[in-house]
């Protein structure tokens, strides 16, 4: 993984901001980027000699000028853009849910760290995070052990979701139509329905389009505890809810189509609407883990453990 993803992506950002200004057109000042870019003025003075070096700029200090060139410059890539600790939660989820990892699985940090492509100390940072919830293991001198949980584990960890979801729908029925979650909605419908509509060929992507639903419900009502837990909670309900790999396709799509549903219950912002469809949805989703956690604890009796 790069050491320099703050000023990839700021760079990105910065690419973004100059493309909206004119021929001769000055560029904000070093403390305004900062600010409006959440980075150091450090950071910004590597930024703009890029700028300046690509065309996109010229002049120097208060004097910086757009320099309109014609010139199509590529942004960054966005997984060179990402944050370490993301990087690791997204390639940690991908990797329990695409090798179909059992419980007993031996979890090495160093493998991890390679397949990953990023530091062993991010992945024991990440691994570390998840020990509380009892989810994995230390073992001394075995490294992390994947344990899986209990039928009365998923009922706590659900109760603590429906809490956190029920209060954040109802808040996003209220916002604002000014609010730009809105759009952010309307986008994500517009991605269920084209999933929706190639279901056969990529309803393993619907793991990914269901975290980021999630999350913009949760969005609607910040708060730095549930965000933080949320992480927890959206890695263990996908990767039970996949463990049934034979029926998956069909419960993705039911789970898209319950989606729409909720997405326009709030789109119509009647909190009635918006309760009855988030209820029916956590209910189905409550059916789900507790049926794939049974089967995951059925499997990890039966299955021979599997190093990594």
């Amino acid at each position: 993984m790069k050491t320099d993803t703050i000023f990839k992506k700021a760079f990105n950002d910065a690419l973004e901001l100059t493309s909206t200004l004119s021929m001769g057109e000055p560029v904000p000042s070093e403390n305004a980027l900062a600010l409006s870019l959440s980075v150091s003025r450090t950071t910004v003075r590597k930024v703009l000699a890029a700028l300046k070096e690509q065309g996109i700029i010229a002049g120097t200090g208060r004097q910086r000028f757009a320099h309109v060139t014609g010139r199509k410059v590529k942004p960054f890539p966005d997984d060179e853009t990402m944050p370490a600790s993301a990087h690791v939660e997204r390639e940690f989820m991908e990797w329990m849910l695409r090798d179909n990892t059992p419980p007993g699985t031996i979890i090495n940090e160093l493998e991890l760290a390679r397949k990953f492509g990023i530091a062993t100390t991010v992945i024991r940072e990440f691994l570390n995070g998840f020990k509380r919830f009892g989810l994995i293991e230390k073992r001394p001198n075995s490294g992390w052990v994947l344990k899986g949980f209990t039928p009365e584990f998923a009922l706590e960890l659900f109760e603590i979701r429906e809490m956190f979801e029920v209060r954040s729908a109802q808040a996003f029925a209220s916002l604002p139509r000014s609010s730009l979650l809105w759009q952010d909605l309307a986008a994500l419908r517009a991605e269920h329905v084209q999933l929706l509509k190639e279901i056969d060929q990529r309803f393993t992507d619907f793991s990914d389009l269901d975290s980021r639903f999630h999350r913009l419900i949760t969005s609607a009502s910040p708060n730095r505890f549930i965000d933080s837990f949320y992480d927890t909670i959206t890695l263990i309900f996908h990767y039970h809810y996949q463990w049934s790999k034979h029926s998956e396709r069909e419960r993705n799509e039911v789970a898209i189509r319950q989606h729409l549903d909720y997405i326009d219950a709030l789109l119509t912002r009647r909190l009635s609407a918006v309760r009855q469809a988030c209820n029916a949805h956590l209910a189905s989703a409550k059916e789900t883990l507790l049926r794939a956690t049974s089967e995951a604890l059925n499997a990890g009796q039966t299955r021979p453990k599997r190093g990594r």
